[in-house]
């Protein structure tokens, strides 16, 4: 029985789990980093936090008898993508990245392409009301910000402040309809909209509700990705985890 370690958290992730569950000669492992509180069940089996770093990832892969790894994290979860890569290539373990394509703009788009989250503050005017679909864990980088009024949404009621006197947190549970988006910017009176380019289907309805209101999109580009074998649908990495045991 060949083990497949699933390294999870996005939409393609947990595809790939329902995929695999009952695939004859693989028993998977999902794992989670936690970063929700209280994540969807995956349908298989699921450990949840971190590995405690390159020496616990590959003291986990050993002791479960890890016999390859599917990493199906986000695009800018790139440290936990280098590490699997490097890991997997000196034990000579096989290793895939599901990397779905990057958005690309379309006609009636106005993106703004930055390279990190600190230029964001070069193309914001002051007074603008700042809407980050970033997540929690980069808010500090847009300190800049500090003469706009920022809204960011996460998934789980906040534990701690917003970091800044001149935001709030905002709590949702995707997913969201375009129709819901464009509701939502039109109450917060929305001037900006801030995202990272993820790509897929699952989030770009904001997206497409900046462009029905014509707002500005401040594009965060997607950080370097390892080498190594790479596909970029579900259906390609579903046929990889199968062929392991063909």
């Amino acid at each position: 029985m060949m083990r497949l370690l699933l390294l999870a958290g996005t939409t393609d992730a947990r595809r790939i789990a329902e995929g695999l569950r009952d695939a004859p000669g693989l028993k998977v492992i999902a794992s989670l980093a936690g970063a929700t509180r209280a994540p969807r069940p995956m349908g298989v089996d699921t450990r949840i936090g971190g590995f405690g770093g390159r020496a616990g990832f590959v003291g986990f892969l050993e002791r479960e008898g890890i016999g390859a790894v599917l990493d199906a994290t986000h695009p800018f979860a790139d440290a936990i993508s280098h590490r699997t890569h490097e890991v997997c290539a000196a034990h000579g373990l096989p290793c895939l990245q599901v990397l779905r394509p990057p958005w690309v703009a379309q006609p009636g788009d106005c993106w703004v392409d930055l390279a990190r989250e600190e230029e964001a503050a070069e193309h914001v005017p002051h007074g603008a009301r700042v809407f980050l679909a970033t997540g929690r864990q980069t808010l500090e980088r847009f300190a800049n910000l500090s003469r706009c009024d920022l809204t960011c949404r996460q998934i789980d009621p906040p534990e701690a402040p917003f970091p800044f006197a001149n935001g709030r947190f905002l709590v949702g549970r995707p997913p969201f309809s375009v129709q819901d988006e464009v509701a939502l910017f039109r109450e917060l009176k929305i001037d900006w909209l801030i995202v990272k380019n993820a790509g897929g289907d699952a989030s770009r309805s904001k997206l497409d509700a900046a462009r029905e209101l014509g707002l500005p999109v401040g594009m965060i580009r997607r950080p370097p990705q390892p080498g190594g074998a790479r596909v970029e649908t579900v259906a390609q990495a579903l046929d990889w985890a199968r062929a392991l045991v063909t």
